[in-house]
C-alpha cells in the first residue's frame, strides 16, 4: 500500500524531526561495516539488526551492518533511498510502538554488486557474517548434505572465475576461499535460519562446494578455513508477521514520515547462540542474548514446546471454529493446554536449556497477545510433516519410559479429526493418503492406527493403548468441545 506523499520521507536527514526515544539508539554515521549479513527480509530486520544496534550502543563500539540481498533488488533500492533506515513496530497488547533502526549501513545486490560482496568478505575488519535465507537457501539434498545437482548449485560450481554466481552458498564459499588466500583474520558466520543445527548445516554445504569446485587449491582453502573460520549454531525466536496496514499507520503517526520499509513484531524475542566466535563480535549479550556452550536443548525445548504448543492450539482451535491462537487462548481451556502440553513433554527435554515452567509461562503471554492475527490455519498447514517433529519423538521417549501422555493424545485427536473426508482443507501434501484411512463402519481406533503408519509411526500405530485413547477424544471434538 503507497502512503502519502505529504509525510517527508525517511532518512537521515530527517531524523532531527524525531524525538530521541524514536531515533536509533545509535548514530548511524558513527558505524562502520563490520558484518556482512545475507538476506533482506523483515525478520532480520527485525531481530538481529535491533540486537545489533542495541549491542552498538550500549558498548559504544562501531557495529554496522552490510545487508546483502540475494534477489530482491528492489529492497535494496528501497533501503538506500532511506540511508538504510525503517522503523520497527512492536505490537503490544495495548497498543503500538515504534523505533528507527540506524546499524544497517549498506546494502548490496550479491549479482551486480557481486565485487563489493567479496571485498567485505575479505575485509579484515568484517568478523561476522551472519545469513536468513530461509532453509531452501542452503540447497540441501535428502541426505542433508549440498545439492550439487541442484541447477543452481551446478551452474555456480561451473561458473568461470568472476562470473555471476546466483546462490549464498556459492557466494560466501567463493568470498571465503578469497579471505583464506589473502590470509586475512578468522571470521564466524552464522546462520540465524530456523533449522536444528543450522551451523553444522551450513558449514557442511559450504564446505561441500568448495570441495566440488574446480578451483585448484581447494583442499588448501578447506584446511585454512578449518583453521580461522567457525560456523556458530543459533536458535532464534521473535514472532515476525507481515508489515500491515495497521502497522504502516502505527509508524506514519509515530514519525511523522514515510517509511516504506516498516517492519512488525511481537514484543517478545530471544537469541541463543554457540559461543564459537574466533575474532571481535558484537557484545549481543548486552541486549539479552545468550551466549552457550552447546544450543541443543534451547532448540529442543523451542521445537517441543512453543512449536508442539502451536500446533496443538492450532488443531484443537480449528476443531472448535476459531481462527487466530488469540482466540484460542481467549477460551477456557486455551491456558490450561499450553501449560499442561509443556509439563508433560518437559521430561523429554535435556538439562541446559530454560525452564520449562518459565518458558511455558512466556509462551501463555506471547499466544494471547490479540495484535498478533497469528493463523491457526497457517500453523496447521503441513501438519502430516510438522507433528513428526513437534509431537512424536517426545511421545515415543514418554511411552517407552512408561508415562501417560493424555495431553499429546488429545492434541493427536484434534490432528485426526481434521484429516477426515470433507473436512476443511488445511494444505498437507499427505491429504488425499489421510483422507482414505477413514473408512466407513472402522473402529475409531483403527482409523488413529492408519493415520500414525502414514506419516511413518508405526511403531505409535501398533499402540492400541495409545490409539484408543486418541479414539476416545473425537465424540467429544465432534461436539465442539475440548476436554483437558
Amino acid at each position: 500500500m503507497s502512503t502519502s506523499p505529504a509525510l517527508p520521507r525517511l532518512n537521515r536527514r530527517a531524523l532531527s524531526r524525531l524525538a530521541p526515544d524514536l531515533r536509533p539508539a545509535v548514530d548511524p554515521a558513527g558505524l562502520r561495516p563490520r558484518i556482512v549479513h545475507f538476506g533482506l527480509g523483515a525478520f532480520h530486520r527485525a531481530h538481529q539488526a535491533l540486537y545489533t544496534q542495541n549491542a552498538a550502543a550500549v558498548s559504544s563500539e562501531p557495529w554496522g551492518i552490510t545487508a546483502v540481498a540475494p534477489r530482491s533488488a528492489a529492497t535494496v533500492r528501497a533501503l538506500r533511498k532511506q540511508d538504510c533506515l525503517y522503523s520497527v513496530v512492536e505490537r503490544h497488547p495495548d497498543g503500538h510502538t515504534c523505533r528507527v533502526i540506524g546499524s544497517v549501513v549498506g546494502a548490496l545486490s550479491m549479482g551486480p554488486d557481486a565485487e563489493a560482496v567479496d571485498a567485505l568478505l575479505t575485509d579484515p575488519e568484517v568478523s561476522v557474517v551472519t545469513l536468513t535465507v530461509t532453509e531452501k537457501g542452503y540447497h540441501r539434498s535428502a541426505v542433508g548434505g549440498l545439492d550439487t545437482a541442484a541447477a543452481p548449485v551446478a551452474a555456480d560450481l561451473a561458473a568461470p572465475p568472476g562470473a555471476p554466481l546466483t546462490t549464498v552458498v556459492g557466494r560466501l564459499a567463493s568470498g571465503l576461499a578469497l579471505r583464506m588466500r589473502s590470509d586475512a583474520a578468522p571470521v564466524a558466520v552464522v546462520s540465524c535460519d530456523n533449522m536444528a543445527g543450522n551451523g553444522a548445516v551450513l558449514a557442511r554445504v559450504v564446505r561441500e562446494f568448495v570441495h566440488a569446485s574446480a578451483w585448484p587449491d581447494r583442499e588448501t582453502v578447506l584446511a585454512r578455513m578449518d583453521e580461522a573460520v567457525t560456523f556458530p549454531s543459533t536458535v532464534v525466536d521473535r514472532i515476525v508477521p507481515a508489515t500491515s496496514d495497521d502497522d504502516r499507520s502505527a509508524a506514519r503517526t509515530a514519525l511523522g514520515l514515510d517509511d516504506g520499509l516498516t517492519v512488525a513484531g511481537e514484543p517478545y524475542r530471544s537469541w541463543v547462540l554457540e559461543d564459537s566466535f574466533p575474532a571481535a563480535r558484537p557484545p549481543w549479550e548486552h541486549d539479552g542474548a545468550l551466549f552457550v556452550p552447546d544450543v541443543g536443548p534451547y532448540q529442543l525445548t523451542k521445537l517441543r514446546l512453543l512449536n508442539g504448543s502451536h500446533s496443538a492450539l492450532a488443531h484443537l482451535g480449528l476443531a472448535t471454529g476459531h481462527a487466530t491462537v488469540a482466540d484460542a487462548m481467549a477460551t477456557d481451556w486455551g491456558e490450561r493446554l499450553v501449560r499442561a502440553l509443556c509439563a508433560e513433554v518437559a521430561p523429554t527435554l535435556p538439562a541446559g536449556g530454560p525452564d520449562p515452567e518459565a518458558y511455558a509461562g512466556d509462551l501463555v503471554v506471547r499466544f494471547r497477545n490479540p495484535t498478533m492475527h497469528h493463523q491457526l490455519r497457517q500453523i496447521g498447514s503441513d501438519a502430516s510433516l510438522k507433528i513428526t517433529e513437534r509431537w512424536l519423538p517426545a511421545l515415543r521417549e514418554l511411552r517407552a519410559s512408561g508415562t501417560d501422555t493424555p495431553v499429546l493424545a488429545l492434541a493427536l485427536a484434534a490432528w485426526a479429526h481434521g484429516t477426515r473426508p470433507g473436512a476443511p482443507d488445511r494444505s498437507d501434501p499427505a491429504t488425499e493418503a489421510l483422507a482414505s484411512c477413514w473408512n466407513a463402519g472402522a473402529p475409531a481406533a483403527g482409523t488413529v492406527s492408519a493415520l500414525l503408519r502414514t506419516v511413518g509411526a508405526a511403531d505409535l500405530a501398533d499402540d492400541t493403548v495409545l490409539t484408543a485413547a486418541v479414539a476416545g477424544r473425537f465424540p467429544a471434538l465432534r461436539a465442539g468441545r475440548v476436554e483437558i
